[in-house]
Formats: structure tokens, sequence, C-alpha cells
């Protein structure tokens, strides 16, 4: 099964493929970034990587504040038609605006009165490049070609593009459709990888952009990454009745994090991913290669 994301009128009578399952569901973007820098904060209270799940959690209180003071006004009443099955956002070859350089622009000016002096100079860096380095870095991270970009400024542009395209996906006005297909392991919206996936409270599973925040429905009985049913196992560091878990695949050799929200109703697909990287060793460590990137913490190439 894949999914497909359709003008609201396709789906009038209020049925898809999926029976009563929504297949895609869009980010509340009024409660989201307050929600996940608490939810960093209070996980770094106990954690040895306190000091960074501070540093994000000031990126996402900066996100939600630009996203009250440049809110974006872009009109996509043709995308849907356009996109044909696509992802009508698709995140390597949609245009973008200027807004998206304005948001990185509020962003800096945000997070630097409190920035300590290394991520300073960072940001004063990046905000006297030229705009042209600027786009170049953005696409560079979009195609996920992360070895052209200083590891240093890539969460910074991340969250520009990220703020960008949240606001895209809730504006575009579609649904999701349900069809046969394949590439499930991509956003239906934008095209982008997880960053996690999700049980929710109904214990339906979701698959969490790493873009634009859009959750999509993935069955539980299947690898988020091939599809295969068989070879699956579920890893964690604590016990069974652990928050955040590893799935496993044997066929395909990925792993993604899952966040049983069902467990704690305050996980965040972002927040619990990045401070638990400790799980991520041990995967490794097993063989297995992650499928989903964490928005502040990319890969080195």
């Amino acid at each position: 099964m894949s999914i497909q994301i359709v003008p609201q009128d396709e789906l009038a009578d209020g049925k898809n493929a999926a029976g009563n399952i929504p297949p895609v569901l869009f980010a509340n973007l009024k409660t989201l970034y307050q929600r996940r820098a608490d939810r960093l904060r209070a996980l770094a209270e106990n954690s040895p990587l306190d000091g960074y799940l501070n540093f994000a959690a000031a990126i996402c209180d900066a996100q939600q504040r630009v996203l009250k003071e440049f809110p974006l006004s872009i009109d996509l009443s043709g995308e849907l038609e356009k996109a044909a099955g696509k992802p009508p956002l698709d995140c390597a070859l949609f245009p973008r605006t200027p807004h998206w350089l304005t948001l990185l622009d509020a962003l800096i000016a945000v997070l630097k009165p409190g920035a300590s002096e290394p991520v300073r100079k960072v940001l004063e860096c990046l905000e006297q490049s030229p705009n042209l380095q600027r786009e170049m870095m953005a696409t560079e991270l979009l195609c996920q070609d992360f070895k052209h970009v200083p590891a240093d400024k890539a969460p910074f542009i991340w969250a520009a593009l990220s703020l960008y395209w949240a606001q895209m996906a809730a504006q575009l006005r579609g649904v999701g459709r349900a069809d046969y297909g394949e590439n499930r392991q991509f956003c239906p919206v934008c095209g982008s990888i997880p960053v996690s996936a999700v049980i929710n409270a109904g214990g339906l599973r979701y698959l969490h952009c790493n873009l634009c925040e859009s959750e999509w429905h993935v069955v539980r009985a299947k690898c988020s990454n091939c599809d295969e049913m068989e070879h699956l196992n579920l890893w964690s560091i604590d016990d069974e009745q652990a928050t955040v878990k590893a799935e496993a695949c044997d066929d395909c050799g990925a792993y993604l994090k899952v966040i049983y929200q069902d467990k704690d109703p305050q996980a965040d697909a972002v927040a619990d991913d990045l401070a638990t990287l400790l799980l991520d060793d041990r995967m490794e460590d097993k063989g297995f290669s992650g499928s989903g990137i964490n928005p502040f913490l990319f890969p080195a190439e």
C-alpha cells in the first residue's frame, strides 16, 4: 500500500482504502514546537545529553516564536492536481520562495542573544553567508547530500526549512488516500524520510516526517523500510515497557525508533528519538543502519 494526497472533495464521503484509519495526520502547529521544547527539557533533567537536549529545546522555542511572528502565505491550490500521485510538496523538487530565508534570519535573531559563544559564532557566520550559499546548503540537505553542509550549521538551516514545509503542509487542504503502491517509507506529503515512528493512543503506528511534521500510517506487522514481515525484532535498553524501542529488520538491515505515545502521551517523535542515542549505538553495534534521520543530528558522510 502507498498513500497519496488528494483534494478533500475526492474523499467527500469520508471513505478511503484504509477503512476508518486516517492515512495521514497533519501537524497541529499551534502547540507542536512548544510541546517538543517542554519534552526536551524534561528529558534533559536526568540525561547525560542534557546540554544538547536543552540546545534543541531552545531551537524549538525559537520555531514557535517565529511561526507566530512570520506566518507563511502561499497559494497551493493547484499543487494537488499537478502532483499526479506524487508528493505535492516534494522536498527535492518543490520551488522554495525567499520566505524560508526570512524564517532562517528570524530564527538566528531569536537565538543569538541567549546562545553560548561557540553557537553565537556559528549563527553569525550563517547570518552573514550569501543567500546563494544558504540556498545551496538547503538544497544539499533536502537531497540528503549531507557531506557538503557543515554539521554545526545544518540544524539551524533545517529548522527553518522544516518550519517552512510544515506551514505549507498545514495549508495544503488535502487528505490522504491509501492505494496500492510502493515507497511507503517516504512521506506522502513532501517525500522526506521519517525521524521515528509513533504508536498512538489507539495502538496505530504512524511514521513522523522529519521535514513537514506530517505523519502517515504504516501497519505494525511490516518493516517500515522494506515491507517485509517475517524477521522483525524490537529492542530496548530498559525493559519491555520502555517508551522508546528500536524496530530492526533482518531482511533489509535497517532499524527505526518506535515512540510509544500510548504509554507516555508526552512522548515526542523528535525529542524522545534524540534522547535515546545509546539505543542507536546498540543497534549499530549489532550491524543495523538507521532508516530515519533526526533533524538535530544529521549523519556524517
